[in-house]
């Protein structure tokens, strides 16, 4: 069995929105909308569990049934950060799946995110336990001396840029996250689950990503959103 957890529970201040941005519409569908259909469709996904911000829940199933998200089973509170939101999700699964069941976490305003991708993330963790999407680094990256000069760079060749999807076993993911906060180790700031993982000593494993994979944070952002869908309204009516 493989399962979703959505993470929705950003207040989209950022963005200077009275909603959160993750039920901003666009073309007459909330952003969380177009990602939670990218899940429902994929033939390999079981059930989804979203991790929603307080208030909008009634919302969110009103809307679930709108767009026949048949797949979602369970709506969980955020947290205050990323990991809590996390952390409520992993530890809402207790009971409802098996230890080797798939997890697959996810931004919720991700919402391009390809089939190819989760198929081959879900088949990376089975393999080794864990997966999380992956692509080159293709810019210089060097490291500042100061604020006006540097004399060192960090070889492209050894980095990787890693988002959403990841997928790890429940059992493992289960365990770390009990760790993790019992030990406050990879819990704070702008942690997530892959990050607190190499803290906690796992060895992660890389799955195939796309640059198509854009998370939604800006203004700027959702009109390139926007575009992506007209191109692929356009290329379907082709």
């Amino acid at each position: 069995m493989t399962t979703a957890v959505i993470l929705a529970g950003g207040s989209g201040t950022r963005m200077g929105l009275e909603i959160p941005k993750q039920f901003v519409n666009v073309y007459g569908k909330p952003i969380l909308f177009y990602t939670l259909e990218g899940f429902q469709r994929h033939p390999q996904i079981n059930a989804i569990e979203v991790v929603c911000i307080d208030g909008w829940e009634e919302a969110l199933w009103a809307y679930a049934k709108k767009f026949s998200i048949t797949k979602l089973k369970w709506v969980v509170s955020g947290g205050n950060t990323a990991q809590e939101s996390i952390r409520n999700g992993v530890y809402h699964l207790e009971g409802k799946i098996a230890p080797e069941d798939i997890v697959i976490i996810h931004d919720g305003i991700r919402p391009l995110v390809d089939e190819t991708v989760l198929t081959d993330v879900i088949r990376k963790a089975r393999q080794y336990g864990n997966a999380v999407t992956s692509l080159p680094y293709n810019e210089q990256i060097f490291v500042a001396d100061d604020e006006i000069s540097t004399t060192k760079y960090i070889p492209r060749e050894t980095l990787r840029r890693v988002a959403t999807p990841q997928a790890y076993r429940f059992d493992l993911l289960y365990s770390r996250y009990h760790e993790a906060f019992e030990k406050k180790i990879g819990t704070n700031g702008s942690h997530y689950a892959n990050t607190m993982m190499v803290e906690l000593g796992v060895r992660l494993y890389f799955a195939a990503g796309s640059d198509k994979n854009i998370k939604l944070t800006t203004q700027d952002d959702i009109e390139m959103f926007k575009a992506y869908l007209k191109i692929r309204q356009y290329n379907g009516l082709k």
